[in-house]
């Protein structure tokens, strides 16, 4: 059992930790990205972001399998050859953007669901961060997949809730307001800057060793992280259009549900799971830089790791200070062009030629 969940189900829980923060943990993400189309173009959207997902990973797992390459310096050489510099800047660009994202809503919800100064929550997640980093592979990868079975339970007790409270305005809001055009890109653009991330969790795949555990794998990955956000988007559709406005709708909803036990427990869920977007991004970083160590006969020292994270994160909060609604309405805006280029394209077309071949052999990139 442990060995059939490692190969088929851990990349899938990995991927979600890494991308739920920076994807949907405040909910703004899915007003930019799906609400803004109304509430059932938004349901609509998350359709090609599902499937643009699996897809991808699906080609990107079994490249990774068949080259033997799981940190993402070798797999990008390995797919965009001189190229792959370019992902290595955007990558860095983006791990900054999301723990801005992170930082910023990080002290909003410690501040209203707890009355107590926000630089608590930074400290917090700074110390958390840096303490996962310097664990290691191995840790991560237990925390990570079991966090997202807490988080699991506490969406389907958030949508759980919300229909029972506001059930006829879900269901009014899904009937009688419009749909706007513009979902189909704006879910296939959000599909492609969760997968930014796929190559920063490579890591999780060294235990598949077929191509069928591959395209299983890969296949379970879009599911698995777009669940959540349906529930979490349909429990936000009964405070629609309002919740539009809202810099961090998840403490509006909250507040609407005015439900003491979902107040306590989904904040500290929800920081959780910016402890692991965070942990997940500056690991993989921390893993290419052991890599290029390696290449030239050197070696990462383990306090290195923590000081990269927290180098990190105080760039991040700096970045923090513009405000989640632009970092998400611009920055992502932004970013999304550039996965869809240099990973979505080159995997569903490259990628795709090179796993359909039989006879291709892969070099192998040491």
């Amino acid at each position: 059992m442990r060995s059939w969940f490692r190969r088929y189900l851990l990349p899938a829980l990995v991927f979600q930790s890494i991308c739920i923060a920076g994807g949907y943990g405040t909910g703004r993400e899915l007003v930019e990205f799906f609400l803004l189309y109304g509430p059932a173009g938004g349901l609509l959207g998350m359709l090609p972001a599902t499937l643009i997902i699996s897809a991808t990973c699906m080609v990107g797992f079994e490249l990774a399998r068949r080259a033997k390459t799981y940190d993402y310096r070798n797999f990008l050489k390995m797919l965009l050859g001189r190229g792959w510099f370019v992902y290595e800047i955007a990558y860095l660009f983006s791990i900054v953007l999301i723990l801005a994202v992170i930082g910023s809503a990080t002290g909003t919800v410690i501040t209203e669901a707890f009355h107590v100064p926000g630089i608590a929550g930074t400290i917090l997640l700074l110390a958390a961060i840096a303490f996962l980093a310097f664990k290691g592979t191995g840790v991560i990868e237990s925390v990570l997949s079991a966090w997202s079975f807490v988080l699991y339970g506490v969406y389907i007790a958030l949508f759980g809730t919300s229909l029972y409270l506001f059930g006829p305005a879900i269901r009014d809001a899904l009937m009688t307001m419009p749909t706007e055009p513009g979902w189909f890109l704006s879910g296939t653009r959000y599909g492609a800057l969760n997968l930014a991330l796929l190559p920063a969790i490579l890591f999780s795949t060294a235990h598949i060793t077929e191509r069928r555990e591959a395209l299983i794998a890969g296949a379970l990955v879009g599911p698995v992280m777009m669940i959540p956000a349906a529930l979490f988007f349909c429990s936000m559709l009964a405070h629609y259009p309002e919740i539009l406005e809202k810099p961090v709708p998840v403490n509006y909803l909250l507040q609407m549900l005015d439900s003491g036990t979902l107040t306590i427990l989904f904040p500290i869920v929800l920081i959780g799971t910016f402890i692991e977007t965070g942990t997940g991004m500056i690991h993989a970083f921390n893993e290419r830089i052991a890599g290029g160590l390696k290449a030239i006969g050197k070696t990462l020292p383990d306090v290195a790791r923590p000081v990269i994270a927290i180098a990190l994160i105080i760039c991040a909060l700096l970045m923090s200070r513009w405000g989640i609604i632009d970092l998400i309405a611009v920055g992502y805006g932004a970013m999304t062009w550039v996965f869809i280029g240099i990973i979505v394209v080159p995997l569903l077309t490259l990628g795709v030629w090179k796993i359909a071949r039989p006879q291709h052999r892969l070099r192998e990139i040491h």
